[in-house]
């Protein structure tokens, strides 16, 4: 039963289950720990052997059975240390926690001493060693490891040694002679606990070791004080405090109560002194983000209390993750680990950081406690409202004087940045009675001076004095000399300067979190709103949890403040958001998580005072308001103590035993620790009727609902659900266990890729997968990014699991690098290119005129390699893999990266994922599926980049002329901007031959600029000079050289004076061409375009129209034009990043324009026998030409005044059009005319001037469509509805028109 179960009383809540002693096993001597990496050129006493668990009581709890190995790593996670009368042997004080598979946790408190070793022969075999040490390194004084593989790091990072212990004192520093030498061995006092009562279970472990190296024995025999915290020592109940008695002072710990926030203990003011609030924010932002995090410090303390600290400010939220706060040297492999994780490194003294080899660094966040330091990933998202908050942060810590920079100490405390007990080290020469006041704990605390010793003495040699002490003691009556033996001075309100060290830090702890909490309470006010509640009951939401909805994530984001996108689409998408999401969907069926119900509670408390209502979506920072009543109710219960324990008494024991030997941990009696009191007082009794009556209950409702194994199968199932390991078992370290961990890792990262791809897919296919039932519409752009950027950490963490050597912080780049080496030396080797499994080249894009495009892993690294931008290889990496996926190579790219297995070979170990074959073709397939969407996921981020761009202009190829005598230019516009004119060297014809052999001439032109985004409208024009200036378009087709991707702008037109409508320059509008159907990559299937359907091109000229034959009727034209506007409006309602070309919607071919021009065509007298066409600008002109007459006769004088600006905003913009120095041609005009018109809004007050005037009797038929009074107030009703929306209009259409 998990630990966090016993605290909330499930279990019986007993304060400690289990006291341990870990040390040197005298009978099996000094055994080397080959796990921990032995360095044999290291003196003996700085070499790890191996320590063992000595004794531990009671020798097992059903609820939390003990596991030996993970006791003894954790205690002793460098094993045992040796050291001589020469060096520092303060004590040290440290934590750990062990979690377990489904998530719940044990904590262990550690206080490691030095005993000196009697054992005649452990001290021969260490002289021996010493010896054999000297021969075989005559030179070396103490040699350091610098080894930098991975397999080396274990014995580089020795015991942390205190700066006294370099001094030299024999001819060899670090040596040791018996004869002259004393030798000390480390052994450890631990206590296993439930919850983490840190500063408790240090002040009870530093009592027990001060009674041991006392002058005097103990008031009583040790056993009775480990009796006392094994079974007469309850948990205090919520919100309540317990006051319980060590061997010297009474402890007092309090415990949060149902409503606060869960019980912390380890010092959150110590982790803001060594990170500073800058660091300590943005650490606590990469946790939030799932990264890997990696603390690195010499103190196994500090490296817990930055774990602890970091997890504690998650409130509501929990790491779902590998968390190992201190990683024992045995497991030193587990950094492979290729998952998010949260874990502690312990530093070797003096050794430098890059001599750290870590087997990942491109998703890492490394932590260096000592030297106040952290280094980040590349670019993340920063936490919503960051300086308000680290603002926020610095002020509570001012008013503790602490400094938010970092790295100093607190002012208030003089000695350390540590609580009493770690802080030895620093400062050793502290011996007065006031530093025995501040630093209670501290090891030297027996060598009491001169009177008080004498008392303390007297008390204890006397047998009569010794049971009166006991018996005040349990009655709680105090002898004032007494208290002065204990070595605490008071502070105010009567507490020991202890006391009120820990009711500060308890104080700040608390104010600190409520900050963090209340950002949360903030963000998340309204989460429940998105919450999908779809099942009917707890089994079939656990059976289909895998494909389950459970969070409107799109609902969730466009509701909040835009700020926080970036941050919240990345969090959402973690682990922890999911588990969350999942317990609050649990809590219909089941008892609320505790996290989960404090936090709605907040939130329902909020909502009462209508806190967030009048800030909703505001990005404003709203401060926290708890602040001053959650100390409050802190020192509330530690000033007023609610329980006191049963005090420690006598026990039936044999006399005799255990003899009190100064300096000496004795031998406990374990027969009268094995078991609890006889007689079950209150607390246990009671907890054992609650504990069965909520058995019975549970029982009964498990009969009602589900069997109960099935139930809990389903609910592992359903909670490890895109889990991983939590903890490396430290049990067994056989060569087996470490395979069946890597393979749970392979199956972790095939299921991760299964999903992601999944989700992936959906989100893209937007309102296609909400028909088919998965899940919401409209991917937001925001949203695709946070997506691609998970799937490159998740390719990141797959190419490093399993790596023989690390190089380089990207472990993909790595493997690019030397793929490509290898391919180059291949080509040298070869003239022509290399034979390979998946294609190298890419056939024609279009079926005419485009020449093939080379698409090799190598030419697009050569891209990646080429953009200065790009500074790092996680950034390179990252841009490839981008590439990749919009030119749909992904996953051919990757099996031909994979198909070099001698390569693979080389760089992988043999569990690595890349090297299980079944998995890794599954990993190729499910990126293969990514291919049926199209993404612009590099086009759109390396937006400043200079891009090659190939444009072909194809001529019709029936007509002769298809070559032209004037000078031709082009201007490529994109969303991010044009390419400026570009002329096009006469004649550069190239020919290509079709399938029939056909041959085709064209021109094609190559230039380089920067990215123009995806591709809208090309400007195509040529100067009308020599003989042939006529010239035909078939289309313009340009292509992106490094995507690949190809837009097609189709023309159909004459350009020249005196043919067609006399366009000398044309704006033509492209689309994304789809690749030829003959492709195999698995590259002919993409998403269906919104913006087009298919069609004939436009219909232009009324003449080509007539000429096909083709007359849409008066319902069709009409319904083109709803469908034209509704596009529009529909543009608008889409968030601004993800709204595509406006032009499209407006000149393409089922747009605007297009549909208005099919309005004016109907029922137009054009072709006249005999005469040149007659287009609808020439109707225009002629209504204007009629206005400005009949207003110089002043016809027009007596109209309304409106009406009269209306004509003259007609007139003015139709000659600015004509008085444009471009030449575009008489439809290219009247696409301008209604461009303008859409823009300025004018279009609706144009038309009844255009129907008015007499003008359309002469030009149209009765029965047109714009003769018709009802058809024209349809028309401009609908077009009523644009003027919502502020419509700009791209550079390439209005260019030259001066307004």
């Amino acid at each position: 039963m998990s630990g966090t179960n016993a605290a909330s009383g499930a279990a019986p809540c007993r304060f400690a289950h289990y006291f341990a002693i870990c040390g040197i096993d005298t009978e099996t001597g000094l055994e080397p720990d080959e796990l921990a990496g032995e360095n044999f050129e290291q003196s003996p006493l700085k070499r790890t052997f191996k320590s063992k668990v000595l004794a531990h009581y009671p020798e097992n709890v059903e609820w939390n059975p003990f596991d030996q190995d993970a006791v003894n790593m954790l205690c002793m996670p460098k094993g045992l240390s040796f050291r001589t009368q020469a060096d520092s042997r303060e004590p040290q004080f440290h934590s750990f926690l062990i979690t377990r598979e489904d998530g719940s946790r044990t904590y262990g408190f550690v206080h490691t001493f030095y005993e000196e070793v009697t054992s005649p022969q452990i001290c021969s075999a260490m002289q021996t060693l010493y010896q054999m040490h000297q021969a075989e390194n005559p030179s070396s004084a103490t040699p350091s490891s610098s080894s930098s593989s991975m397999d080396s790091l274990a014995s580089s990072l020795d015991e942390a040694d205190s700066p006294s212990s370099s001094t030299c004192r024999s001819a060899a520093c670090g040596g040791y002679d018996a004869s002259r030498d004393t030798l000390y061995v480390s052994k450890a006092l631990c206590l296993i606990t439930p919850m983490p009562f840190m500063h408790g279970c240090r002040r009870f472990l530093s009592q027990m070791h001060r009674a041991v190296t006392a002058a005097s024995p103990p008031p009583l025999p040790l056993e009775s004080y480990v009796h006392n915290i094994l079974y007469e020592v309850p948990l205090p109940p919520p919100g309540r405090s317990l006051k319980f008695h060590g061997v010297y002072e009474p402890i007092v710990c309090q415990r949060p109560g149902p409503g606060e926030l869960p019980l912390a203990d380890f010092p959150l003011g110590q982790t803001f002194t060594l990170l500073g609030v800058e660091n300590l924010v943005q650490l606590f932002n990469c946790t939030l983000l799932e990264m890997q995090i990696l603390l690195y410090s010499q103190d196994y303390q500090r490296l817990m209390t930055v774990a602890e600290g970091i997890t504690t400010l998650l409130f509501p939220f929990q790491w779902q993750h590998v968390y190992v706060p201190i990683l024992p040297a045995s497991l030193l492999h587990f950094l492979d680990a290729p998952v998010p994780y949260l874990m502690g490194l312990q530093s070797k003294e003096g050794t430098d950081r890059s001599k750290l080899e870590l087997p990942q660094e491109a998703n890492l966040c490394f932590v260096d406690i000592d030297n106040h330091c952290i280094e980040l990933p590349e670019d993340f998202p920063q936490f919503p409202n960051k300086p308000e908050f680290i603002q926020e942060l610095s002020e509570v810590l001012l008013r503790y004087g602490i400094s938010p920079v970092g790295g100093a100490p607190p002012a208030s405390v003089p000695t350390t940045t540590t609580t009493p007990g770690s802080v030895s080290t620093r400062h050793p020469g502290l011996k007065s009675q006031q530093a025995l006041r501040e630093l209670e704990d501290d090891g030297r605390n027996g060598n009491l001076g001169g009177e008080q010793l004498a008392v303390l003495e007297l008390l204890q040699g006397n047998a009569t004095l010794e049971r009166l002490q006991a018996l005040a003691k349990r009655t709680g009556v105090r002898v004032e000399a007494l208290r002065g033996v204990g070595g605490e001075g008071e502070g105010q309100g009567g507490r020991t300067a202890v006391e009120e060290e820990e009711l500060r830090n308890a104080k700040l702890n608390v104010q600190l979190r409520e900050v963090f909490a209340s950002r949360f309470t903030t963000m998340f006010a309204d989460y429940e709103a998105f919450v999908i509640q779809s099942a009917p009951d707890l089994e079939s939401w656990l059976t289909n949890r895998e494909q389950m909805h459970n969070f409107d994530k799109a609902s969730f984001l466009s509701d909040q403040p835009e700020p926080y996108l970036p941050f919240l689409s990345h969090f959402i998408e973690t682990q922890m958001f999911a588990t969350f999401i999942d317990n609050k969907i649990m809590s219909q069926w089941e008892e609320k998580e505790p996290l989960l119900r404090v936090f709605d509670g907040r939130i329902d408390k909020a909502r009462l005072y209508n806190v967030r209502a009048p800030s909703l979506r505001s990005s404003n920072y709203q401060r926290c308001t708890v602040l001053k009543e959650s100390a409050q109710a802190i020192e509330q219960r530690l000033m007023k103590i609610d329980h006191t324990a049963i005090h420690p008494h006598l026990l039936d024991m044999k006399i005799g035993q255990g003899k009190y030997e100064q300096g000496f941990f004795p031998k406990l009696q374990s027969d009268v620790l094995s078991v609890g009191p006889t007689n079950n007082n209150r607390w246990s009794n009671r907890t054992a009727t609650a504990q069965r009556r909520k058995d019975r209950h549970r029982q009964q409702t498990e009969h009602l609902t589900l069997d109960n194994d099935l139930k809990e199968k389903y609910m592992q199932e359903a909670r490890s659900l895109g889990k991983n390991l939590r903890q490396p078992k430290l049990s067994d370290l056989s060569p087996a266990v470490i395979a069946q961990t890597n393979w749970k890792f392979v199956e972790g990262l095939l299921k991760e890729c299964r999903m992601k791809t999944k989700r992936m897919l959906v989100e893209k296919m937007g309102r296609e997968a909400v028909e088919l039932g998965h899940g919401e519409a409209n991917i937001t752009g925001l949203e695709e990014n946070t997506l691609i950027a998970s799937l490159c950490d998740l390719l990141e963490r797959i190419w490093s699991h399993g790596l023989q050597v690390k190089q380089g912080k990207s472990a993909l780049w790595s493997h690019l690098l030397h793929y490509q080496a290898r391919e180059e030396k291949l080509e040298q080797h070869q003239a022509e290119s290399p034979v390979s499994n998946g294609p190298e080249r890419r056939k024609s894009e279009s079926s005419i005129g485009m020449p093939s495009l080379r698409a090799s892993v190598i030419q697009d690294m050569r891209h990646i390699q080429s953009m200065g931008e790009i500074k790092t290889d996680v950034g390179r990496a990252r841009a490839w893999i981008r590439l990749s996926l919009e030119k749909k190579l992904l996953s051919q790219h990757l099996k031909q990266l994979l198909s070099r297995q001698a390569l693979t070979k080389k760089l992988y170990k043999r569990y690595a994922f890349l090297r299980c074959e079944e998995e890794k073709e599954q990993f190729l397939f499910h990126l293969l599926s990514l291919n049926t969407v199209d993404y612009f996921c590099f086009t759109s981020v390396f937006t400043t980049i200079m891009i090659p761009y190939r444009a072909v202009i194809i001529p019709i190829k029936k007509l002769s002329n298809a070559m032209t005598t004037s000078n031709p230019w082009v201007c490529v516009s994109g969303e991010l901007g044009d390419s400026g004119v570009r002329q096009i060297t006469k004649n550069i014809l190239e020919m290509t031959f079709d399938s029939a052999f056909r041959p085709h001439t064209h021109i094609d032109a190559m230039f380089k600029c920067q990215n123009l985004g995806k591709l809208t409208t090309v400007q195509l024009g040529h100067d009308n000079s020599g003989l042939l200036a006529k010239w035909l378009v078939d289309c313009v087709m340009v292509r992106n050289e490094i995507t690949g991707h190809t837009y097609k702008f189709p023309c159909g037109r004459w350009l020249g004076k005196g043919v067609d409508d006399g366009s000398l320059e044309r704006v033509l509008i492209g689309e994304l061409a789809l690749p030829n159907a003959d492709e195999d990559f698995g590259r002919g299937c993409r998403t269906p375009d919104m913006q087009h359907s298919p069609g004939q091109t436009r219909r232009v000229s009324i003449t080509s129209m007539g000429g096909r034959g083709y007359k849409p009727t008066s319902a069709q034209i009409q319904e083109a034009i709803g469908e034209a506007v509704n596009s529009i409006c529909k543009h608008f309602h889409k968030p601004e990043k993800e709204r595509g070309s406006l032009t499209i919607l407006l000149c393409g071919e089922v747009g605007l324009v297009g549909a208005l021009e099919l309005f004016f065509h109907n029922g137009f007298k054009s072709a006249r026998l005999f005469q040149k066409t007659v287009f609808v600008w020439d109707f225009v002109e002629k209504a204007v030409a009629y206005m400005e007459s009949a207003d110089q006769m002043g016809d027009m004088q007596e109209t309304a005044e409106p009406l009269g600006l209306t004509c003259v905003s007609l007139c003015h913009y139709v000659s600015a059009i004509n008085s444009s120095p471009r030449n575009i041609g008489k439809d290219g005009k009247f696409q301008l005319l209604v461009c303008l018109g859409a823009r300025d809004r004018l279009l609706i007050q144009w038309l009844p001037l255009l129907v008015e005037c007499p003008v359309i009797q002469r030009m149209y038929e009765e029965s047109a469509l714009l003769r018709d009074r009802t058809t024209v107030n349809a028309l401009i009703a609908v077009l009523q509805t644009l003027h919502d929306f502020p419509i700009t209009l791209e550079a390439s259409l209005v260019k030259g028109i001066d307004l």
